[in-house]
């Protein structure tokens, strides 16, 4: 059975699969490699991933692969460059490997194929990695919806050759936890999973600066707290207590982000000592 998704971070398919994970607050992780970068800047420490101490061997990508019992690539054509490597890697270390190649199976049984894989081989800790955003712009979107269904298919313990539609959607909501329906309740849940590093720093930066500078944490609140899939209850609850109206999703998250911020500036603001 699945019980935790890890990836390196990186834009596209490796993030995508993070997103599906906290949407459904399915355990995650991973290894990134020093400084956190990825092409579109620094990922939010909200993103349960280790950071490598230096760029020296062994890498991120191998360092995932070591700590899965499985790795899983996804692109969209066959394993050229930089893609060969995971599968070179999985062969040293005797982990199990597959690749989906979306030019040949299509999205929509991906996760009916990647699951029967998973079953066959007690897979437990799966490592997603994939093609990046600057060489497939549509890649995270494709993965983000692959790497859910199996999510789903793992939560109704689906045995070999399942497919998602052999489950009724009330099966699958069953199993998910009850997202948050305050703002106060989704910050709070926030806290709890931040280091006192990330609460300092969150809470020692300008909010305007906050906000333009971590557009990555609008996907994390959007996935964590089910804004994707229509949390009217928080939708409304955020629109209760913002100045400004709350026409969407992005409104929401930021208004969470506001919040977020007006605590840990109660709490962990750094004073000067004279």
């Amino acid at each position: 059975m699945l019980k935790k998704i890890i990836s390196g971070g990186q834009t596209g398919a490796e993030q995508a699969a993070l997103d599906a994970a906290i949407k459904y607050s399915f355990s995650h992780g991973g290894w990134i490699q020093k400084g956190r970068k990825t092409e579109d800047g620094i990922l939010p420490y909200e993103y349960k991933l280790k950071e490598l101490k230096s760029g020296a061997h062994p890498n991120y990508t191998e360092k995932n692969v070591i700590n899965s019992d499985g790795t899983l690539v996804i692109s969209r054509e066959k394993l050229l460059g930089g893609s060969v490597l995971p599968r070179r890697l999985a062969k040293k270390y005797n982990r199990q490997f597959l690749h989906i190649n979306l030019d040949e199976t299509p999205a929509f049984i991906a996760a009916s194929k990647i699951n029967n894989w998973i079953v066959e081989y007690d897979i437990e800790i799966l490592n997603v990695a994939g093609s990046r955003a600057s060489k497939d712009p549509k890649i995270y979107e494709i993965v983000k919806y692959i790497i859910e269904g199996i999510i789903l298919l793992s939560l109704v313990n689906a045995r070999s050759g399942s497919m998602i539609t052999d489950y009724s959607k009330e099966e699958y909501l069953d199993k998910l936890p009850v997202p948050p329906k305050t703002a106060d309740e989704a910050v709070n849940r926030l806290i709890e999973d931040l280091d006192l590093r990330d609460k300092v720093k969150i809470a020692n930066m300008n909010l305007d600066e906050l906000v333009n500078i971590h557009s990555a944490l609008h996907v994390y609140f959007k996935n964590a707290f089910g804004l994707w899939s229509g949390n009217k209850e928080l939708l409304a609850d955020c629109a209760s207590i913002s100045i400004e109206p709350i026409y969407n999703e992005d409104d929401a998250s930021v208004v969470i982000l506001g919040v977020l911020w007006q605590k840990l500036q109660e709490t962990h603001t750094l004073k000067v000592v004279k």
